[in-house]
């Protein structure tokens, strides 16, 4: 019975994990659209402001414990956050989720050395969607700054996973609660940010509010949907997956980011992008075959 709810509570972990790759996959090609008119650091302030304020509420019984982990995934978090959107400002959206997507290999690479040990299963996973991700990455362009910029995205990122794992799946801290986790988060990537913005830019409170009124349905939907939501989302799901699968579920993000990209900047999928996602999704389902028990 404990063996069949381990594997019930895996599988919901599973389609959790998948529900966070989709909604964010989305958020690429709406950063992009954003950063025509607005400065990166002042989307990330924004929108961590939006999904702080939803949050706030949950800061009633917070624990020490849930603060300072909170805070040191936020801090990486908002590391990772601003690589990739300044990155963006120089690459292509499917390009910038391409070389985020990298932390599927990472991830492994990072628990190795760590002293975890990557089944057959896990490995053979993880090599079918890099080499996936270098099917949708390959557009003949040559490497460049903003590429750079994301590739350090994808480490700061990679690094959040297994910390995320380790706060949130641990039988040493079970009682560290997913939406707390998300609460301080926000807190903290919101922090963060306002004071980037305060210490690099002029900031004119009129001129910010047309912007955000402007673009008010891309602010709400990155900071309720693809921030508050989805960062609880994402603790929630890996108390019940390994950090490693949990990669290799993240790397469909790329898929998805291809797909919201062709709607929404008319931005083309050849062939090859086609071939590498189908890579991917051989590498999840591989993945998945046999689960591990997480509990």
């Amino acid at each position: 019975m404990d063996r069949m709810t381990d594997r019930t509570s895996h599988r919901w972990g599973v389609l959790a994990l998948l529900a966070v790759t989709v909604v964010w996959g989305t958020t690429f090609p709406a950063m992009k659209d954003l950063t025509a008119e607005v400065s990166p650091i002042r989307i990330v302030a924004v929108r961590f402001l939006i999904a702080a304020l939803i949050l706030s509420p949950l800061w009633r019984g917070m624990q020490k414990a849930e603060i300072k982990a909170g805070i040191m995934l936020g801090s990486l978090l908002f590391v990772a956050f601003m690589l990739q959107v300044e990155g963006l400002v120089l690459t292509s959206s499917n390009r910038s989720a391409f070389v985020t997507g990298l932390n599927v290999i990472l991830v492994p690479l990072i628990g190795t050395l760590l002293g975890q040990q990557v089944g057959w299963r896990i490995a053979l996973a993880s090599g079918l969607a890099l080499a996936g991700l270098l099917a949708l990455f390959w557009e003949g362009a040559s490497w460049n700054l903003g590429d750079t910029l994301t590739l350090g995205c994808a480490l700061f990122y990679a690094i959040y996973i297994v910390l995320l794992e380790f706060f949130a799946h641990r039988h040493a801290v079970r009682s560290l609660r997913p939406e707390r986790l998300a609460a301080v988060q926000s807190v903290a990537l919101c922090g963060a940010g306002m004071l980037w913005l305060l210490l690099t830019e002029p900031v004119e409170l009129p001129a910010l509010a047309q912007q955000v009124q402007r673009h008010g349905v891309e602010l709400i939907y990155l900071g309720v949907v693809a921030s508050a939501l989805m960062i609880w989302l994402q603790a929630w799901g890996q108390r019940r997956v390994r950090a490693v699968e949990a990669a290799i579920l993240y790397g469909l993000e790329p898929v998805f980011a291809a797909i919201a990209a062709w709607f929404w900047l008319a931005e083309a999928m050849t062939v090859r992008a086609l071939l590498g996602a189908l890579l991917i999704v051989a590498g999840m389902i591989i993945s998945q075959l046999e689960p591990d028990r997480t509990g």
